[in-house]
């Protein structure tokens, strides 16, 4: 099970999670890094009317990203 699946299944949330493996979401999100260097750690949290709800941004305090991203899917 992907970490993604995982976490949707614990939350409860019903629905895909996208993990951007080849980072062309995050070059057309402006969050993509020249050359190799990993791209900035960003979470976009999109509706299902394809409404940006939330972007969060942080590079050290990951656990940030799941909690926020929640707090938005819980208050729309």
């Amino acid at each position: 099970m992907s970490r993604q699946n995982e976490f949707d299944t614990t939350n409860s949330l019903g629905y895909p999670l996208l993990s951007d493996s080849d980072r062309s979401i995050a070059k057309q999100m402006g969050v993509k890094r020249m050359g190799p260097l990993p791209s900035k750690r960003a979470t976009f949290v999109i509706d299902t009317d394809s409404r940006l709800l939330a972007a969060i941004a942080s590079e050290t305090n990951f656990t940030d990203h799941a909690d926020k991203a929640l707090e938005a899917l819980r208050n729309r």
